[in-house]
């Protein structure tokens, strides 16, 4: 059984992290592009249907597009990420979703709050340590990321890996 999950792709960030990704993020080396979590874990890709993508639709449909940078390199024990300005509206995305789906918490309940991250290295302190200095290296160099939300992608891994299975225009 595979799994499934909404994300804002962020393409402006991929020259900034992709190679850290490649290298400390096994998601980015199973697919997903750089992004930021909406709702995760989501629908099992077999059960999602004409329903499920209409009540997705009918969640997100009064939410605009809107801007954002991301301005700072923060942690998790063993994550680095980049964080959003303004996060807000990442919240409110994730809201909106588990409003029409509560049976699908964020991370499956796991933490008490949403903090929207692009997630650059996972799942080892130490990694985490060393990508945490070069992002700050990065963004010094580089400057803010900035992007455009426009859209909500569902992405799922049923074969192993993860690809786009359907996208929702923010039209809001």
């Amino acid at each position: 059984m595979g799994a499934s999950g909404l994300i804002v792709r962020v393409p402006p960030a991929q020259a900034l992290v992709d190679d850290l990704r490649l290298r400390y993020d096994e998601a980015a080396r199973l697919g997903v592009p750089a992004h930021i979590t909406v709702l995760f874990p989501f629908v099992p890709p077999e059960r999602v249907d004409a329903a499920v993508l209409a009540r997705v639709r009918q969640a997100l449909a009064a939410i605009r597009a809107f801007d954002f940078t991301l301005t700072s390199v923060r942690r998790f024990p063993a994550t680095a990420y980049l964080a959003p300005d303004p996060p807000a509206p990442f919240v409110a995305l994730t809201e909106a979703l588990v409003r029409e789906f509560p049976e699908h918490p964020p991370f499956g309940g796991e933490f008490d709050s949403v903090i929207p991250h692009l997630t650059v290295a996972h799942g080892d302190a130490d990694g985490a340590t060393a990508v945490e200095r070069e992002l700050a290296a990065r963004l010094a160099a580089h400057g803010p990321v900035r992007a455009r939300c426009v859209a909500v992608d569902l992405y799922e891994n049923a074969t192993g890996r993860w690809r786009p299975m359907h996208r929702f225009e923010l039209t809001g």
